[in-house]
């Protein structure tokens, strides 16, 4: 039970925080002061763990949202951003105790309140949007039932008005047919309709405040880019929004206040402008390096090379919480507090529009500049085709019995050390084209070739002697292992018969692995579990190269891992692919990802691959209107007001599946034979399925 002492502690402080006193001022000359829906002062979360010990998530964190703002609270796993929100609706946790000098919400004070009071609150007051729709949905409820009883609990509407209404809502969610999705579990929506049928159920009370914790994680841009709008509409009704997030081009598009949170410190805020313009806290400026973006390619994401890039141990909160991390430290940082300043170069920013601040004494030091990535041997060396995929369709059944294709015509070629890209929204068919590759799936037509040899439609015991060449790595590394293996059983699963034989024997090559891929060996003894998300991540990778594969399938492999923690994995691979010469079919919904890990990339809707090409071509000039649609639905870090339009040529109209008119520089395709790794070709848009 979450524990919330009332009245004021004796750590708080009565005077008004900065973040209260900006919510609180008029925001344009003449304005009246607007009071904040959301109010807290003071707050500190913490929980009792092994041993009696006492960990402090969340220290002495102030913030303030007025009706019709977003403040957008950005950080790593486990800086205690989710933890805050959910301080504010009892969520804190179990053995969790929460004090604060304010803690307000639509002018409840919400200090003291036993379950039943707590239970007034959520929804009606305060609405939560969890990150994943599909454990947050009741699974044996429909959508329906789920919206309807925060109708009938909060007593919304008269019963006999509860079904009407539920459609209502799922309609303002842009929810289609909302009268079907109603009658439907969770299970059989998409991912996008999930977590717009989960904004219905929070909303339904037509609460003051919102707070969405990572609502965007995991899904496709274009999905990413709905979801987004429809907080920006709430927004716009007056709602005061809590945005959660890791992603920093989601808080662009949405946040009018960030601040950045590190180890239960507000280490910066300001506005959305001031923080993603002229970022000044060391931490933050990591966050927005480790965005993949156009300038970026080519050059390491991450600080620390084969370094961590989270948090070590617990932190006792002597010195700046980012010192053991920071490139910029001095002895100074780790012996004392930093201090709370004016950041940014304006010590009048406050005037402006609200006061850019941060916790660093270290301010006016250079961020040093980012290194470059060698070029893999694809780019320079080895040519030869390691992936051949001609013509490859597959069809699955439906529950009416209808046989729908998932890929359709998909051919490709893929060299020895080059990144193939392979982008698309959720339900384009690329896991399963990955699925086909990986010999998991035989096509219905078509053929895959790998280093020369035919590889579809052959019986697994001729694949044998050649499956340890064609390896994957999983978009969940948790699920891909097993529970009860240890680190060093795990990856011995890829250098023979899984056991403590083969460990004992192949412990040195174990050992080599885990520090090829920045892991501390003394983790081979522990699980899963017992792992972050991104160690679990480079263990995935240990297992993928440990039998020196010629190609390596990464299926959304940094997909739900935090900023930092991405920027690490793909420099990873990135050095990895230097040093070994491997092939990698990269697939990803993140266009940055895509497009700062691929030579080349093919664009794929509805099993079709529409656009492929150099990804540089691609992205700046992008022929097939389903491509320039996800580049404008693509959030930016660098423009945080909107997405700019971009003047983009128009699609060729050619023959479908025919190369559409070369590019400057690019050899001509033959007639017959399968187009050149650097051709560029577009589909004939005509009406998808």
């Amino acid at each position: 039970m979450t524990k919330y002492p009332n009245g004021p502690q004796e750590h708080g402080s009565s005077s008004a925080s900065p973040r209260d006193a900006q919510a609180e001022r008029p925001q344009e000359p003449g304005a009246r002061a607007v009071r904040p829906l959301v109010a807290v002062e003071d707050l500190r979360v913490s929980f009792r763990g092994a041993r009696g010990v006492v960990v402090e998530a969340v220290r002495g964190v102030d913030l303030a949202i007025a009706p019709g703002e977003c403040l957008a609270v950005v950080g790593e796993s486990g800086s205690g951003k989710s933890v805050t929100a959910r301080a504010l609706v009892g969520l804190a946790g179990a053995g969790a105790t929460v004090r604060a000098a304010r803690l307000e919400a639509d002018g409840r004070d919400l200090r003291g309140l036993d379950d039943r009071q707590w239970r007034e609150i959520r929804g009606r007051r305060i609405g939560l949007m969890l990150q994943d729709a599909l454990s947050s949905l009741d699974p044996v409820r429909t959508v329906g039932a789920e919206i309807a009883e925060a109708l009938r609990v909060h007593r919304v509407v008269p019963r006999a008005e509860v079904g009407g209404r539920v459609v209502e809502l799922l309609a303002q969610s842009r929810v289609p047919e909302p009268e079907l999705r109603a009658r439907q579990y969770p299970y059989q929506l998409s991912g996008g309709l999930r977590q717009r049928a989960l904004i219905a159920s929070a909303m339904a009370a037509d609460p003051g405040v919102l707070i969405a914790d990572e609502p965007t994680t995991a899904l496709d841009v274009a999905v990413q880019a709905q979801i987004l709008d429809l907080l920006a509409a709430k927004k716009a009704e007056g709602t005061a929004v809590l945005l959660i997030s890791h992603d920093l081009a989601v808080v662009a598009r949405l946040a009018d206040r960030i601040a950045v949170m590190y180890r239960g410190v507000f280490v910066e805020t300001g506005t959305a402008e001031q923080v993603l313009r002229a970022p000044s806290h060391p931490y933050t400026r990591q966050l927005l390096a480790a965005v993949p973006s156009a300038h970026a390619k080519g050059t390491r994401l991450s600080p620390w090379p084969g370094g961590r890039a989270t948090a070590g141990g617990a932190w006792d909160g002597t010195g700046c919480a980012f010192a053991d991390r920071c490139p910029l430290a001095v002895d100074l940082c780790r012996e004392q507090q930093p201090p709370d300043v004016p950041a940014g170069g304006d010590a009048e920013a406050g005037a402006a529009g609200g006061e850019h601040r941060a916790r660093c004494s270290r301010l006016d030091v250079p961020w040093p500049a980012p290194a470059a990535v060698a070029a893999g041997r694809g780019r320079g060396g080895d040519q030869r085709t390691v992936l051949e995929v001609s013509g490859v369709s597959k069809s699955f059944a439906g529950p009416d019995g209808v046989r729908r294709l998932a890929v359709d015509d998909v051919s490709f070629t893929l060299d020895a050390g080059e990144t193939l890209g392979v982008l698309g929204e959720s339900g384009s068919g690329k896991s399963t084209t990955a699925a086909v590759v990986l010999g998991l799936l035989e096509p219905d037509a078509g053929s895959v070739r790998v280093l020369g040899r035919p590889w579809s439609g052959r019986p697994e015991s001729e694949r044998r002697p050649v499956r340890s060449r064609v390896q994957l790595i999983h978009q969940d590394p948790l699920g891909s292992f097993d529970p009860r293996f240890t680190v060093e059983r795990v990856i011995s699963e890829a250098l023979g018969t899984p056991g403590r034989r083969t460990v004992r024997r192949e412990r040195a090559r174990i050992t080599e692995l885990l520090r090829l891929v920045g892991l501390d060996p003394a983790l081979a003894g522990r699980r899963p579990r017992q792992l972050s998300g991104g160690q679990r991540q480079r263990v995935a990778i240990a297992r993928a190269i440990a039998p020196e594969p010629d190609i390596v399938v990464c299926d959304e492999p940094v997909s739900a891992l935090d900023a930092s923690v991405q920027a690490q994995i793909l420099d990873l691979l990135a050095d990895l692919q230097e040093r070994l010469g491997m092939a990698m079919l990269f697939i990803s919904h993140d266009l940055g990802v895509i497009h700062h890990t691929s030579d080349r990339v093919l664009v794929m809707r509805q099993g079709v691959v529409v656009e492929s090409g150099r990804v540089e071509e691609v992205f700046l000039a992008p022929a097939h209107s389903y491509t320039r649609e996800l580049l404008a639905a693509l959030p930016r870090v660098d423009d945080p007001a909107a997405v700019p339009d971009k003047e983009v040529r128009t699609v060729s109209t050619a023959k479908a599946a025919a190369p559409a008119e070369p590019v400057a520089g690019d050899p001509p395709a033959g007639p017959t034979s399968p187009p050149p790794s650097t051709a560029r070709t577009a589909r004939k848009e005509a009406p998808l399925r």
